[in-house]
């Protein structure tokens, strides 16, 4: 008996060992890696600014000042004004604080619809199986973005109309990913022995397959926030999305059209920033990627 929880207490301190020199190398790693630090630098800068934009000493983004209008940038407006006299810099402050609520709303939807379709039809296969992916080949079968304006246009244009063409038109190619992660989780050992004790098969989808795909889950949700991003501004910048006078990316990026050659700096700006954004969600998700991908350490 002595012997028995000796070796229990010695393999479970093992166990412990290897977590511990696993993190440790994945921490050295990433620091290592000025990509996936870049990526985290740009995403939780945007993050924290959009959060404290209301504390921050900007002016209304959307008062009116026609004396002040197309100005140069300025002590008192750093990045000018826009046609209408507005403050740039409060602009796309407080549209970052839009773009970032919008693409993270859009992604948990989508997210959750494909959870629902992937992992019904991965786990039960026959026909359910068969009439789901018939369902996401038609989905898939359509461009993405015609189908989003399409979809955005016979709603009419809002913001919320938005995020329900975004979500509907995205979910499918993530439930197919979903779908082929929950068949090769579905004949683990760990899944048989679940059946074997008598789970039910919800408890056997949420309680083991999910928390053996959540690292994959996370990095396809990171990666798809910079599409997500892409295609709510190109959807607002087609006017199908935030109406004036509302702060937003894809908006300014509409409104400065006509005055690229003599005020470049208003399409600069919020071009900028979304392929900053982009960038650093794109970084971030290849970082956790190699972070959360059980070949990379050993």
């Amino acid at each position: 008996m002595i012997d028995r929880q000796s070796k229990a207490e010695d393999l479970r301190l093992e166990g412990i060992s290897r977590r511990s020199g696993r993190r440790l190398a994945i921490l050295k790693t990433l620091r290592r890696d000025h990509g996936t630090v870049l990526g985290f630098v740009i995403v939780f800068g945007t993050v924290l600014i959009a959060v404290l934009a209301p504390l921050l000493p900007l002016q209304d983004p959307t008062e009116l000042n026609l004396q002040a209008r197309l100005l140069a940038p300025s002590a008192e407006f750093p990045l000018g004004t826009d046609h209408l006299g507005r403050d740039e810099l409060s602009r796309l402050i407080f549209g970052a604080r839009i773009t970032l609520l919008m693409s993270g709303i859009s992604v948990a939807i989508i997210m959750v619809i494909a959870s629902v379709v992937g992992s019904l039809s991965g786990y039960y296969g026959g026909w359910i199986d068969s009439g789901l992916m018939t369902v996401v080949d038609l989905m898939l079968a359509f461009p993405s973005l015609i189908l989003g304006v399409a979809v955005a246009g016979i709603l009419g244009p809002s913001l919320i109309n938005v995020m329900i063409a975004v979500s509907v038109v995205w979910w499918a190619g993530h439930a197919r990913v979903i779908r082929g992660m929950v068949l090769s989780a579905r004949e683990r050992e760990y899944v048989e022995a679940a059946r074997a004790i008598g789970a039910s098969d919800r408890r056997i989808v949420v309680f083991h397959i999910s928390r053996n795909i959540v690292g994959p889950f996370v990095v396809l949700a990171t990666l798809d926030m910079g599409w997500i991003i892409l295609g709510i501004a190109g959807l607002s910048f087609l006017g199908l999305g935030a109406q004036p006078p509302t702060p937003e990316w894809g908006a300014m990026l509409n409104d400065s059209r006509s005055y690229m050659q003599t005020s470049p700096l208003l399409l600069l700006a919020p071009g900028t920033a979304i392929f900053l954004l982009v960038l650093g969600f794109n970084l971030l998700g290849d970082g956790l990627r190699d972070m959360l991908d059980p070949t990379t350490y050993r």
